[in-house]
């Protein structure tokens, strides 16, 4: 199994906490969150990790150059028009393997997360945290009464009948079924110029069309947070680091 993680981007909304670095290079206890990542994956016996860069690559590349692990940087020179395109650089990933773990870059959490991804029978899986804040920003799973997901997105009908909710981590497993089926939808989504959709819409496109192919996990009472404000950095090391 190979990982994927997204890192191209520029973080804009930390501001000067970032000074200048991507996000993945902002430490906690003196360690990046992209340290944190290849070590959680090496633990779990992922060893080929492929990044996605763009925003200061060089950056990344030099702090990760004793790393241990396979790793395999991907560029993407478009890393200013989204995620999508980001996601779409990996589309070699995608294409060829038989199964996959997709990440953002910006998560500090407890191993045990990654631990539940790698080992899940579900060979399409979402990560879901009940115990979340309401409002715009988390990336909301809903699952309705037959334990399918029914919604993958930040703003919900209000009308959508569904029985449970959580948020998001931004971690996935997919099969080569589902790889191929992304780089379709992304492919869709750049004829049409739309270069600037999150690559979340392209999970969700395929997730409503085949909802039989995807399955969850629930990491509730797990301790996680992604960065992306200067009072997450806070939370970060008041909060979540003396839990994992």
């Amino acid at each position: 199994m190979q990982a994927v993680i997204l890192a191209a981007g520029i973080g804009n909304r930390l501001g000067e906490h970032a000074d200048n670095r991507p996000k993945s290079l902002i430490e906690f206890e003196g360690k990046s969150l992209m340290r944190r990542h290849i070590d959680n994956l090496l633990a779990n016996g992922v060893e080929t990790i492929n990044i996605v860069t763009g925003y200061q690559s060089a950056m990344i590349a030099e702090h990760l150059q004793d790393c241990q692990a396979n790793i395999r940087f991907i560029d993407n020179p478009r890393y200013t028009e989204g995620s999508l395109i980001s996601l779409g650089c990996a589309q070699d990933i995608l294409l060829n393997e038989s199964e996959f773990l997709l990440m953002d870059a910006d998560v500090l959490y407890d191993r045990q997360i990654l631990q539940r991804l790698v080992s899940t029978t579900k060979q399409n899986c979402l990560l879901i945290d009940r115990d979340f804040m309401p409002g715009d920003e988390p990336v909301k799973v809903c699952i309705n009464g037959n334990d399918h997901i029914v919604e993958f997105r930040k703003q919900v009908d209000p009308e959508l009948d569904f029985k449970m909710q959580g948020e998001s981590v931004g971690f996935f497993k997919f099969n080569n079924t589902v790889g191929q089926r992304l780089v379709q939808r992304i492919e869709d989504y750049l004829s049409r110029e739309e270069n600037d959709t999150p690559y979340e819409e392209a999970i969700r496109d395929c997730l409503l069309a085949e909802p039989e192919l995807f399955g969850y996990e629930d990491i509730t009472g797990l301790a996680w947070i992604e960065i992306d404000f200067p009072e997450d950095i806070i939370r970060a090391r008041e909060e979540i680091l003396p839990n994992i």
